[in-house]
């Protein structure tokens, strides 16, 4: 079986590069049945590396220890769930995970679009498939999942593996890497339709109307699998909270970044046919991240705990970064007669302005989240000594420019296209305005004293208010056109058009996460050593402690601790935070106890035994509004899928040239 595998990826690695080829040299010769020749490789790839994963998914499912790569991450005593998430908690089997998705995604392309955009269908396939081949070739020859264990010269079985690492054995694993996989290998998509639309020098925005629904299903993806990372570190790592900027959680919040920017200004295109150099730059920049994310966490090149072992996978990451840079910047100058904007911005106070704004806000944070990661490889390289920023500075730089995002959230819809009338900002900021300032006023006089916690509140309803208005307008005209209730109405508005509805869904399931994240300024700690009949205060929760015992099973030993909880004197129940040691792996990890209320959580975790091994030490926090985060998450996910639904009507827009500015006429068609 396991030379089937390796010679499935062989003859995948050989596919990919024959079909790129095909593909272009076909398109450019005009050899039709190169192109379609082209089309069933990417057939053939999915179903080879579909194979090999399969053979290697089967090894681990059955623990057969004569794969190096099932030793080293499952043992027997494994349950099935986790066995089967070892295929992307290692090194090799995420690579090929990657292959696998990138291979999937192609042949739904070629599929989907075999008898559309005949024109540069062909560049996109070249490009899906040198992405295919480089992937491969790390398959193939420097991270290959299929080496077997020997001895003196001969294939070895183990008796038992080492087993998967423990931080990974948790429901969420099984869910939260093969998301930002999806997302990660999911914008390859809308990269090659644009570099196929550039190399083509394609006038139309026929790229930007074909990947509009693939660019949102991978940023919807890309953003699940943010929240698990957060959900899956708050209840995991156990130091108390959900994001802590480590390099691999940076790594996947920069292309989310990027990708978030582009949906803005794709709607400028669309609507005014501005924005087409930033589009195809945005589209690239997130794609390129997405790489880099994969080189960070595979090259060991920064300290994480997310990331894998260092190796020397990192220099074959950094020259396809290197070349496919260099190349898409060529191609981008070389275009620039292509891209010229049709319109041009006509008033500061407008609707182009805010999404330019928006735009320029995101990258900045973007740059910004992208210069910390690599400082300590930058510092390193330049003074031998490598300097990490910590969480402090992250945060004295992203919460002004995360609230200013917040801002421009709610601005956007109350400024007009074109140009906003005095009368019109008015009207429209004077309620929300006038409500955000007594909101303010009320935590002010209430002792609140922390200023960017009382900003952050202060736009959070402000720009709740303005959703709110953007729904409420509309479904008042709708419920007394039709006779329709309101909520009724409300459903009927959203489904006439999904995306401007569904996307303010969005915005208000960002609203929600601000609320958590503004509970940060407010957190409490306490650490303390616990025997039986211990105290320990925190805030206005005192906590007692009833029970210190240990024990184990096959798979790990353990400590756990079991607390009785009292808030103001009333009793809430039992806590109970565990330690864990893994005797496969020799690593522990820790299993927190959340009381998850609406206002607060109270987290506890069990540090470990005092050095005399008589006391528990736990460290307890009191994290407000954490659960607020959470809810807007699923908020933000609801409203993405409605995004995608189509809308009941839809809107065309014509372009009419007038003196170099460009104007579009909307038409409704049912």
């Amino acid at each position: 079986m396991e030379n089937l595998g390796s010679l499935a990826l062989l003859l995948a690695f050989c596919v990919a590069i024959y079909a790129a080829l095909a593909s272009v040299v076909g398109r450019i010769k005009r050899k039709p049945f190169l192109v379609v020749s082209g089309q069933r490789g990417v057939y053939a790839i999915w179903v080879l590396i579909t194979l090999a994963s399969g053979i290697l998914v089967h090894a681990l499912m059955v623990s057969d220890f004569r794969f190096a790569y099932v030793a080293e991450h499952s043992n027997r005593s494994m349950p099935l769930l986790y066995k089967y998430a070892a295929w992307w908690g290692g090194q090799e089997g995420s690579l090929l995970l990657w292959s696998w998705l990138l291979a999937t995604y192609s042949m739904v392309v070629a599929y989907t679009n075999r008898r559309r955009h005949r024109d540069f269908m062909p560049y996109v396939t070249g490009v899906l498939m040198t992405v295919q081949v480089f992937f491969l070739i790390l398959n193939n020859f420097v991270a290959n999942a299929f080496k077997m264990v020997t001895m003196d010269g001969r294939i070895t079985a183990l008796a038992d593996g080492n087993g998967l690492s423990p931080l990974l054995q948790n429901p969420a694993m099984a869910i939260h890497p093969p998301m930002l996989y999806l997302g990660y290998v999911g914008f390859s998509v809308p990269f090659a339709f644009a570099i196929g639309s550039l190399i083509t020098r394609q006038a139309g925005d026929g790229w930007i109307h074909t990947t509009r629904r693939w660019t949102l299903v991978t940023w919807l993806f890309q953003s699940t699998g943010v929240m698990l990372g957060m959900a899956w570190a708050y209840h995991v790592l156990g130091w108390g909270g959900y994001w802590g900027w480590d390099p691999v959680e940076n790594a996947s919040l920069l292309p989310w970044i990027s990708g978030t920017a582009f949906l803005h200004s794709v709607m400028m295109q669309e609507k005014k046919g501005m924005m087409k150099i930033w589009n195809i730059v945005l589209i690239s920049a997130t794609f390129f991240l997405c790489i880099l994310g994969t080189f960070l966490t595979r090259s060991g090149v920064v300290q994480s705990v997310h990331a894998f072992a260092r190796s020397e996978i990192g220099k074959y990451f950094v020259s396809f970064l290197a070349l496919g840079i260099a190349a898409t910047v060529y191609l981008i100058l070389e275009r620039l007669d292509y891209l010229k904007s049709e319109a041009q911005l006509e008033s500061v106070v407008s609707r182009e302005s805010s999404f330019l704004f928006n735009n320029l806000i995101l990258l900045a944070s973007c740059f910004a989240v992208l210069w910390g990661t690599l400082f300590p490889v930058i510092s390193a390289a330049v003074s031998g000594n490598q300097i990490s920023l910590d969480a402090d500075w992250y945060n004295r730089l992203m919460v002004p420019i995360g609230l200013f995002l917040l801002f421009l959230t709610g601005v956007g819809p109350l400024f007009a296209w074109r140009k906003t009338s005095v009368d019109s900002l008015r009207r429209n900021f004077q309620w929300p305005g006038a409500a955000s300032v007594l909101l303010v006023a009320a935590l002010i006089a209430a002792g609140m004293r922390s200023f960017y916690a009382l900003i952050s509140f202060g736009f959070c309803l402000f720009v709740a208010l303005t959703v709110f208005a953007e729904f409420y307008k509309g479904s008042r005209s709708i419920a007394a056109k039709n006779g329709m209730n309101f909520v009724r109405a409300a459903v009927e508005l959203t489904h006439r058009n999904t995306r401007r509805y569904g996307g303010y869904i969005v915005h208000m399931g960002i609203v929600l996460m601000f609320i958590g994240f503004t509970g940060q300024a407010f957190r409490l700690s306490e650490v303390k050593e616990l025997n039986n009949g211990d105290s320990l205060k925190i805030g206005h929760y005192d906590l007692k402690m009833v029970n210190l015992e240990q024990g184990d099973n096959e798979n790990y030993e353990w400590h756990r601790a079991t607390l009785d909880v009292f808030k103001d004197g009333a009793e809430l129940g039992l806590l109970r935070p565990e330690k864990r040691f893994y005797k496969a792996s020799r690593q522990s990890t820790s299993e927190v106890g959340i009381r998850q209320r609406p206002n607060e959580d109270l987290y506890l975790n069990f540090g470990g035994m005092s050095d005399d091994n008589q006391r528990a030490v736990i460290q307890a926090y009191v994290n407000p509004l954490v659960t607020w985060i959470w809810v807007g998450g699923l908020v933000l996910i609801g409203g993405t899928l409605i995004c995608l639904v189509p809308a009941k009507i839809k809107m065309q827009y014509a372009r009419t040239q007038v003196v170099g500015v460009t104007s579009r006429h909307a038409t409704i068609q049912k």
